[in-house]
């Protein structure tokens, strides 16, 4: 039988846990200018953008050459669509994620995402993404927590999510405070 795992990432952010919430919430069509080096395009394919059961399909750089550290290092590529797995150099590498908007939780700050198909499902299957928001002093701590199945056991851990999900949260967080 395949073992459901788990991995969290954590990050500190100076917004709000209110305004920070309702960036993913209410903003994802924003995404791309929100942070711009990491999300390249977003389209609505179901329902509505603040939906539960809404379909949206993310264009984004999951590499983690460009920030596996923490630090943003990725070079600007200009206003562009990129398509699937469509290599434009070393360091920038764009997948597509579809995913489903399963549950919201006002109450908690919390939004569940149900990945429908991708890049991550040729090396994990059954995987969400749960993005958990709680006030901390004057800003917040942002939790991402990814549940998945290994395809084998020769697949790495998702580490490069849990980066590309931490650097995100800041780009977003930069945004927020400069807005």
């Amino acid at each position: 039988m395949a073992q459901i795992r788990r991995m969290d990432c954590q990050i500190e952010v100076k917004s709000s846990a209110d305004k920070f919430f309702d960036a993913f919430k209410t903003k994802a069509h924003l995404m791309p200018k929100m942070s711009s080096q990491l999300v390249s395009d977003i389209k609505l394919l179901e329902g509505d953008w603040t939906s539960v059961g809404s379909v949206r399909l993310w264009y984004y750089s999951a590499n983690n050459k460009c920030w596996g550290d923490g630090k943003v290092k990725v070079k600007p590529i200009g206003i562009a669509r990129f398509e699937v797995g469509v290599k434009l150099d070393s360091l920038n590498t764009f997948e597509t994620a579809k995913e489903l908007r399963e549950s919201v939780d006002e109450e908690n700050r919390t939004i569940v995402y149900k990945l429908l198909e991708g890049e991550i499902g040729n090396s994990y299957k059954n995987w969400r993404s749960i993005l958990s928001v709680t006030p901390m002093g004057e800003g917040s701590l942002v939790k991402w927590t990814f549940e998945y199945e290994k395809l084998n056991d020769d697949v790495p851990e998702p580490v490069k999510y849990c980066d590309f999900h931490t650097t995100w949260s800041k780009d977003v967080d930069a945004y927020l405070l400069n807005s």
